[in-house]
C-alpha cells in the first residue's frame, strides 16, 4: 500500500497475468485517508493499451474506491516478460458535495498552486495459472491397478505384485469357491449314480414286461417294488435340480 498523503493504493503493482490475443484485468483500491472529499486521476504512459474505469472520480471521506484498469489483448509477448508501462494516480482535496462531473483538468495542475499527491504503480506481467494436470488412466479412485505384463508373461513393477498381494488375501473368497466346487462335484456324481440306477430298472422293468406277456397272470410283486423304487429317485432327483 502506498504512503500517499490524501489516498493509499492497493496494490502498488498491476499485475496481469499476459496471455496473447486476451483481455486482462486488474483492480486497483484506493482508500480516502482524509475526513475531506479527494478527487483523483488515473494517467498511464501507455493510453492505447489500458482502459481505466473510472479514470477520474471522488472518493468520500474514510471510503474506499474500486479502480479497473483492463489491458487490450496483445498480438505478441515483450521479450522476457517485462514491461516498462507506468500509471501515476494523481489525488487532491476538493469541496465537500462534489461529484465526479465536477472534476476538471485544471483541478490537478501544480502550476496553478493546488497540491497534488502522486502514487505511482509499475506493470508486471506473470504467468497464468495452469489448468490441472489430467489424471493417468487407471489411477482415478475406485479402480483397479494396472500392471504392465512383459512379452514372457511375467508382471512388472510394485502394480503387479501388488495386485498378486491382494488376490492371495481373500482367503474368504477362495474358501466359498472351493465349496462351492466341492458341492458342484457331490451333485454331479450323485446324479450320475441316478442316471444308472434308472437305467438299470428301465432293464429290469422291460425284462419283468416280457415275462408279464408270457405269463400274463398280473404283475408281480417285485415290479411294483421296482416302480416305487423308480419313482422315489426320480422326485429325489427332481428335488436336487
Amino acid at each position: 500500500m502506498s504512503s500517499g498523503d490524501l489516498l493509499s493504493v492497493e496494490p502498488l503493482e498491476l499485475k496481469f497475468p499476459f496471455e496473447l490475443k486476451k483481455q486482462i484485468s486488474c483492480s486497483l483500491q484506493l482508500s480516502n485517508k482524509t475526513d475531506s472529499y479527494v478527487a483523483f486521476k488515473v494517467k498511464t504512459t501507455n493510453p492505447k493499451k489500458y482502459c481505466v474505469r473510472p479514470n477520474t472520480g471522488i472518493v468520500l471521506p474514510r471510503s474506499t474506491c474500486d479502480v479497473m484498469v483492463t489491458m487490450q489483448a496483445q498480438k505478441e509477448a515483450p521479450a522476457d516478460m517485462q514491461c516498462k508501462d507506468k500509471f501515476l494516480l494523481q489525488s487532491v482535496k476538493t469541496n465537500d458535495g462534489v461529484s465526479a462531473k465536477d472534476i476538471s483538468a485544471e483541478m490537478f495542475n501544480k502550476e496553478a498552486g493546488h497540491v497534488v499527491d502522486e502514487s505511482k504503480l509499475r506493470v508486471v506481467y506473470v504467468s497464468p495459472p495452469q489448468p490441472p494436470s489430467p489424471v493417468p488412466e487407471g489411477s482415478e479412485e475406485g479402480s483397479s491397478p494396472r500392471g504392465s505384463v512383459s512379452e514372457n508373461g511375467n508382471g512388472n513393477g510394485p502394480d503387479f505384485a501388488q495386485v498378486t498381494r491382494g488376490f492371495a488375501e481373500r482367503p474368504e473368497a477362495q474358501d466359498k469357491s472351493a465349496e462351492a466346487r466341492a458341492l458342484i462335484s457331490r451333485l454331479t456324481e450323485e446324479k450320475n449314480n441316478a442316471i444308472q440306477q434308472i437305467s438299470k430298472l428301465r432293464q429290469e422293468l422291460e425284462l419283468l414286461k416280457r415275462e408279464g406277456n408270457k405269463n400274463r397272470g398280473g404283475v408281480s410283486f417285485i415290479f411294483v417294488i421296482l416302480i416305487g423304487l423308480l419313482g422315489i429317485i426320480m422326485g429325489y432327483l427332481m428335488k436336487k435340480t
